[in-house]
């Protein structure tokens, strides 16, 4: 038993962090419909297909790069964009077995799709300001993005200080340090990240206690603001009005 159950937990540990929502070519297409402004992206990186949807604003909007939660299918943030940041472009970027991108994820491989994405924008449409905004799991790799690339801004909704810190809270009986693969060491990064940085704290998070959160935002460098929305569970979070609020000024300002 005692070599059984961390064996179960190292072998399934990918359906417990990740949890991949593809869309058929059918079901793409009918975002598509819905939404006929904003096109889709595909790009070849570790020979696999990855994919994600540009919203453009234009040459002189912001372009935001956004990385999504871990059962997210990041085209239902289309119509968010559209409604309460239209002066910004997005990037809104699926994961390797998510929306149309192949492959399966891990922290390794989103890592290296985030700073394919972004090498891609900067290249293909020059905007003069990029940002990273990462909702939970998806704070993972735009603090990965931030420790690689000069950004203009980080956004950051319910994020972790790293992933094993979080996994030890959940599995404290278990070797994690031993165990976990993927990683996302957020808070090794935050000191040497000096882009100015939004955290939005989910004051009742069920998932990703406000704690981790704070350790992250405390060991953060550049300029930062904290924004604790009341009253918010980890699914509600863009429901509360200091959400979009605070995410507008931010993109404009920073």
């Amino acid at each position: 038993m005692a070599i059984g159950l961390p064996l179960v937990v190292y072998l399934l540990q990918d359906r417990l962090i990740f949890h991949p929502l593809s869309l058929s070519d059918a079901e793409r297409s009918a975002v598509g419909k819905r939404h006929p402004a904003v096109r889709e992206v595909f790009l070849r990186n570790d020979s696999q297909k990855i994919h994600a949807w540009h919203v453009d604003a234009g040459r002189d909007a912001p372009l935001v790069l956004y990385f999504g939660g871990n059962a997210e299918d990041v085209s239902g943030m289309i119509a968010e964009v559209l409604e309460h940041a239209p002066g910004a472009s997005w990037l809104l970027v699926s994961y390797r077995g998510y929306g149309g991108s192949e492959g399966a994820p891990s922290a390794a491989a989103i890592t290296r799709d985030a700073l394919a994405w972004h090498d891609h924008a900067v290249k293909e449409w020059k905007p003069k300001r990029v940002f990273a905004f990462g909702r939970s799991l998806g704070s993972g790799p735009a603090v990965q993005l931030a420790g690689a690339r000069s950004l203009a801004g980080v956004v950051l909704v319910a994020p972790f200080d790293s992933l094993h810190a979080v996994a030890k809270r959940y599995y404290w009986y278990l070797p994690v340090d031993l165990l976990l693969k993927h990683r996302f060491d957020s808070i090794e990064l935050a000191p040497g990240i000096t882009a100015p940085l939004l955290c939005l704290a989910v004051e009742r998070d069920e998932v990703i206690p406000p704690e981790h959160a704070r350790r992250l935002y405390d060991a953060w460098a550049g300029p930062k603001q904290w924004v604790l929305l009341p009253g918010a569970s980890h699914g509600t979070t863009d429901s509360q009005p200091a959400f979009w609020q605070s995410i507008g000024p931010f993109l404009q300002k920073s």
